[in-house]
């Protein structure tokens, strides 16, 4: 909400627009043909990256903003339709085959 608000500084949307550019990109820190050096960057450079961009984000961000974003993303939030059962209904779905999986490669060993 606070990138679609003209109040945001750019300076704001800068490292947001860096770090999305940065995590599909191919080219990396760390080559990937390293053996264990190579997927560090995907598994820990990023995450840190994305904790220190929404850090930054948060830091400069004029505060009413900041709390005005917060208040429409909470009544944004009430109006959001629950989906329990739907999700219930997944995990269900991935239970049922994930067992169907395992007693038919425990078939198939025997």
């Amino acid at each position: 909400m606070a990138w679609r608000d003209p109040r945001t500084p750019r300076v704001v949307r800068w490292p947001c627009v860096a770090l999305l550019a940065y995590a599909p990109s191919p080219v990396d820190l760390i080559p990937d043909f390293i053996p264990v050096l190579g997927l560090l960057d995907d598994l820990v450079l990023l995450p840190l990256g994305i904790v220190l961009v929404v850090a930054l984000v948060v830091a400069l961000v004029p505060r009413p903003l900041w709390q005005d974003c917060l208040q429409r993303a909470g009544q944004r939030e009430a109006r959001l339709p629950c989906w329990r059962w739907e999700a219930a209904a997944v995990v269900l779905l991935w239970l049922v085959l994930t067992a169907g999986a395992v007693s038919g490669i425990i078939a198939w060993s025997r």
